[in-house]
């Protein structure tokens, strides 16, 4: 847990850490800078650790919670989990390779040495802009591991660097960094008064001891004992022998035999007479066509107008 210095405190002990491991490889001067990649780029062998980018752990953003109890008084001091992004650019004479050697440089340092150590951490919080930093008391260390990045997301990453010319560079990540609130929890109020409790198997609300079964069972057990010894004592008074296995055998078996259900009586058969005398009787009977009767006489037929003429003749012979 650090306070609010440690993000900068990271990025000056990662700058302190790659200056003291450039090795013998190189026979002048290797300036290192915490700062953003030049618009114009230097001449001497230089190495530029740039963090452009913070973003909240995703595995500890909520191991804090909850912070606050229902009335707002605070339980826990919150903790921020953040991790920070690194672009280290390295700067030099290209006729005589010296970016490429500084990276070469930059990632076995940081493959050797993944965790920041705490003489280190603690050489860089000497500086006074760093004045007050407890990251050096943290319990977690600072991590850092290279992140992979394809052409398409160096483009971005370069192109948001306004009037920045592009120059090899590698990224890392460095986790994991906390940051604690300053408000301090109320602590908790001590024990007053301890009480011990100490209660024999048996007693009421005294565990029951292992393979001892429960309570009921106990009793059960109990009441079958104390029903055979009953029954062999009589059994002695009065001569014969003893009885506790009748005792035991009464005692398992029930009181009473369940009862036997009553028999249903099984459902009795439609009778069929009824069935066919209800049908007849709801059956309508059919209507009766009504009786023909005699053909009505026909009218008589008029006499044509052929026949009115031959009669005439006929009375004009005879006259």
């Amino acid at each position: 847990m650090s306070n609010a210095l440690a993000i900068a405190h990271v990025t000056q002990a990662l700058a302190l850490l790659l200056e003291s491991n450039l090795g013998p490889e190189f026979d002048e001067a290797v300036k290192v800078e915490p700062r953003k990649p030049p618009a114009e780029p230097p001449d001497h062998p230089t190495i530029n650790v740039f963090l452009y980018q913070v973003t909240p752990n995703t595995a500890m953003r909520n191991s804090d919670l909850p912070t606050r109890a229902a009335d707002g008084t605070l339980l826990k001091r919150p903790a921020a989990a953040l991790d920070l992004h690194y672009l280290i650019s390295a700067y030099g004479d290209e006729t005589t390779l010296v970016g490429q050697r500084l990276i070469g440089s930059v990632v076995r340092t940081l493959h050797e040495i993944p965790i920041l150590p705490k003489d280190v951490i603690e050489q860089s919080g000497e500086l006074p802009h760093l004045t007050g930093s407890d990251l050096a008391e943290a319990a977690q260390r600072v991590r850092f591991t290279p992140t992979v990045m394809d052409i398409d997301e160096t483009s971005k990453l370069w192109g948001m660097l306004y009037q920045t010319p592009y120059s090899l560079s590698v990224v890392y990540q460095a986790t994991l960094i906390f940051i604690d609130g300053r408000e301090k929890p109320v602590p908790a109020r001590p024990v007053e008064r301890p009480e011990v409790r100490v209660l024999p198997f048996g007693a009421p609300g005294a565990p029951v001891p292992p393979g001892a079964g429960t309570e009921a069972e106990a009793a059960d057990r109990a009441s079958v004992n104390g029903s055979a010894q009953a029954v062999d004592a009589a059994g002695a008074e009065r001569g014969g022998a003893p009885t506790t296995a009748v005792a035991r055998t009464q005692a398992k078996s029930p009181a009473t035999a369940p009862e036997k259900a009553p028999q249903k009586a099984p459902p009795r058969a439609p009778q069929k007479a009824v069935a066919k005398t209800t049908a007849k009787s709801t059956a309508k009977t059919p209507a009766k066509a009504p009786a023909r009767g005699r053909k009505a006489a026909q009218a008589p037929r008029p006499a044509k107008a052929g026949d009115a003429e031959t009669d005439g003749g006929a009375e004009g012979t005879e006259n």
